[in-house]
């Protein structure tokens, strides 16, 4: 899966705030169609109990085409499924106390919110940082956004192969900003989970990231 994790440019997340449940699978299934292959499912306010239906649900659909399957925050139940990946924030514990739960061969992502985080993460082991928000976002409100000043600087620290996924606030109409600014890879939410035909959409944005690497 660390090798699918290498080439993945669009980062896509199911999120219980912009979707409803019985809608997960078929969004997964869109973003799946359109190229994504990594997959996040995030819900926040939901319990262990509550999301296990619906992340077994995610994981069945994403290991029968070979997406990376990731699951935001709730470590004790990513460690009983065998998820692909974790996801955590910056309050969730050492990678070392992550590892203690999940095991060594799973994927663990960390959010970093400075390039001081961003450079930590790295540094303890983390397999990709996501980066963000780049501009202000209903995915995390009350955060004030970082901007893109850092965006370059923090590639270039960590490594031009280490993926770096800038999130937050990005839509079409500012992805080129974002690649302009020295993004490789983003994660697009709610911009994404809204279009009418989100497999098209997302096919989009791998496009303009494809011919961004090219240039």
């Amino acid at each position: 899966m660390r090798n699918i994790l290498a080439d993945c440019r669009l980062y896509g997340i199911v999120d219980t705030g912009y979707l409803p449940v019985y809608g997960l699978c078929d969004a997964c299934s869109d973003l799946i169609e359109g190229g994504v292959q990594i997959i996040q499912l995030r819900a926040k306010g939901y319990t262990a109990d509550e999301m296990r239906p619906y992340a077994m649900a995610l994981q069945v659909i994403c290991r029968a085409t070979g997406t990376i399957f990731v699951l935001n925050d709730h470590i004790e139940l990513a460690a009983e499924l065998g998820v692909d990946a974790l996801h955590v924030g910056q309050d969730e514990g050492s990678l070392e106390q992550l590892r203690a739960i999940v095991g060594e061969e799973m994927i663990i992502g960390r959010s970093t919110h400075a390039p001081e985080q961003a450079i930590a993460a790295r540094a303890e082991g983390f397999d990709y940082i996501g980066f963000g928000p780049l501009f202000p976002t209903g995915t995390k409100p009350g955060r004030a956004s970082i901007g893109l000043q850092d965006l370059a600087a923090v590639q270039e620290s960590l490594g031009e192969q280490y993926p770096i996924f800038a999130i937050g606030g990005i839509n079409e109409q500012s992805l080129q900003d974002v690649l302009s600014a020295g993004a490789k890879r983003v994660v697009i939410v709610s911009w994404l989970l809204q279009q009418q035909n989100i497999s098209v959409a997302a096919k989009s944005i791998i496009s303009s990231l494809n011919v961004q690497l090219k240039d």
